[in-house]
């Protein structure tokens, strides 16, 4: 690219020193030095602690360590871990995104306390992501990819077979809607409503909350029977903590031409990575001070408290 743009720069008659000055004065010579940017991501909301270091987009490494929410023990190893292997110092990163939840009450604390810390500490900015909608983003990557490999096995074994629901039949990508699920206990779910094609980041059409599973599904079903047939999507996945709501899940009703899929999953740190290098890319910012975990429900003591009161 310099080599082009000083050829031109000699055909308008420029000389060396000249062309490099109009290069810098364009910016050119600054972008081209510019270094990609690195993020820490870090999420604790559920069973799973999922870490990653990004370069910009790019996965550079990932943990994802089941402790049960008990996160507090791990989370600073986990980091040191991950910072070595990418082979990258705190000078080094331009930001940190965190997943402050829904989810665990406890377990998004460490999350959210250590990002902070490690913000305001490097002097670094901090933004908070949804752990949900990154929940809803890897669930249904990895239920694509399970359901490529049955039908790659099944074109090796010489089952040909016809084209599944949801891949719509057209050029353009189907849409898919997506139902992330975290246990809350007691019938409920930390849950929202999600939307995407082709890959893209999942859209948002349901806020994240906490629901009883059984009206979230009954709602789910009146508003795909609701909605056009050319607005309904073509399959969807309800990914997440499935164990305990695969019965209700099972039954949610939907139009024809509208496949259900149920996908176990657990977070990964690729995921929230990706949510939270779009965030700082985009120039998403917290107050290092006023970022709050989304808990969407009060503490169980608190509960109590105001009962008492």
């Amino acid at each position: 690219m310099i080599q082009g743009f000083g050829n031109e720069g000699m055909n308008k008659g420029l000389g060396k020193e000249e062309t490099l000055e109009a290069l810098r004065n364009d910016g050119t010579i600054e972008e081209q030095k510019q270094p990609r940017q690195r993020f820490l991501v870090l999420d604790t909301s559920t069973a799973v602690m999922a870490a990653a270091v990004m370069e910009e987009r790019s996965l550079l490494e990932e943990r994802n360590e089941r402790a049960e929410r008990n996160h507090s023990v791990h989370v600073v190893p986990v980091m040191e871990q991950l910072l070595a292997a990418s082979g990258t110092k705190p000078g080094q990163l331009d930001g940190i995104a965190v997943g402050i939840g829904p989810g665990s009450y406890t377990g998004i604390r460490i999350a959210v306390t250590a990002a902070k810390t490690l913000a305001w500490a490097w002097d670094i900015p901090v933004a908070g992501v949804s752990s949900l909608q990154a929940l809803a983003w890897g669930g249904w990557h990895r239920g694509l990819a399970a359901k490529a490999q049955a039908a790659a096995d099944d074109a090796a074994a010489g089952a040909g077979g016809t084209p599944s629901a949801d891949q719509g039949g057209t050029s353009a990508a189907p849409v898919h809607w997506i139902v992330p699920l975290v246990d809350a206990r007691r019938g409920q779910a930390y849950t929202a409503l999600f939307a995407s094609a082709g890959g893209d980041t999942p859209r948002r059409l349901a806020p994240d909350a906490i629901r009883q599973v059984n009206g979230w599904l009954e709602e789910l079903a009146a508003r795909l029977a609701e909605a056009a047939p050319e607005e309904r999507p073509a399959a969807v996945w309800i990914v997440g903590e499935t164990g305990q709501h695969a019965a209700a899940a099972a039954e949610l009703r939907c139009p024809a031409g509208t496949a259900l899929q149920l996908v176990p999953y657990e977070l990964e740190g690729r995921w929230i990575g990706r949510l939270g290098a779009e965030a700082l890319l985009a120039g998403q910012r917290d107050d290092v001070h006023a970022l709050v975990p989304n808990y969407t429900q009060l503490s169980e003591a608190e509960a109590n408290l105001l009962r008492k009161g």
